[in-house]
């Protein structure tokens, strides 16, 4: 597999026709990581969560050439040392066919351009500690992986960094 970037990546909000879609992906991220004996999402509780009254969370969902390879949810979180809120991104994930060309930094860009968009101070996730893939990559794009909790942070410099259009 090339580790081109992909040119024809759409990263766009995800509506109520995408449930179907995103449960999908979500089982795919829970059998990647090991998990899917913890999987216990429904359609009817995504999609009351996403696009009820009070939603809890939003999501995004990258394309190319019109199939939907990955996604990301994320939600808001407020940080008291910055008396600022933040954006907590639950789920990243890119079926693996389509790893290693851009699709994982357009989701990301995208969450990181909200947050900048909406005056957040941190952009923060959590990673798995095998895996090294991932930890590599959030690296590589500026993040910090903090060793004792295996957040992974975005602020200052490196969130503007990743927020910039190409």
């Amino acid at each position: 597999m090339s580790s081109s970037p992909t040119t024809n990546v759409h990263i766009a909000p995800a509506t109520p026709d995408d449930v179907p879609t995103l449960i999908a992906l979500i089982r795919a991220l829970a059998e990647y990581e090991k998990l899917a004996h913890q999987l216990r999402a429904t359609p009817e509780a995504l999609r009351e969560h996403l696009f009820g009254p009070r939603p809890y969370a939003e999501a995004a969902i990258a394309r190319v050439d019109g199939k939907a390879v990955g996604h990301a949810i994320w939600f808001h979180n407020y940080s008291t040392f910055l008396a600022r809120p933040g954006i907590y991104l639950e789920d990243v994930f890119v079926l693996p066919d389509h790893r290693g060309h851009g699709v994982g930094r357009a989701l990301l860009r995208h969450a990181a351009g909200i947050a900048r968009e909406r005056g957040c101070g941190r952009f923060e996730w959590s990673v798995l500690d095998w895996n090294q893939p991932a930890i590599d990559f959030y690296e590589k794009m500026g993040a910090t992986v903090l060793p004792d909790w295996r957040i992974v942070r975005i602020t200052g410099d490196s969130l503007e960094t990743l927020a910039r259009p190409q």
